[in-house]
């Protein structure tokens, strides 16, 4: 009993920061050119963190794309600058796409 009531109060630690950080992608308008698992417009956040997992760079490089825009990486449809996103931000959106497998 006190495993199952461990493993529930893990997962929903887990899930609900899951859920904090889409929400946050949400209200930063990412999920209208982006989606977890699917592309749309650009590329899903899975196929992301699949294409920079183990770089220790790309925390800073794609924070700094997802404000400033940017282009030719997946496709002819750049991705146009985020300026209603922070710096603090696009670096929580960034790591939890990079967490997403």
């Amino acid at each position: 009993m006190k495993r199952v009531l461990i493993a529930t109060m893990l997962a929903a630690c887990f899930s609900q920061s899951v859920f904090a950080d889409e929400k946050l992608a949400g209200a930063k308008n990412c999920l209208g050119c982006h989606a977890v698992g699917t592309q749309v417009l650009g590329p899903s956040f899975k196929d992301v963190a699949k294409k920079y997992a183990g770089d220790k760079s790309a925390v800073d490089m794609l924070a700094a794309k997802v404000r400033a825009g940017g282009g030719g990486v997946w496709g002819a449809i750049p991705m146009p600058a985020n300026p209603q996103v922070n710096e603090a931000e696009s670096k929580k959106l960034v790591t939890w796409i990079l967490s997403l497998k």
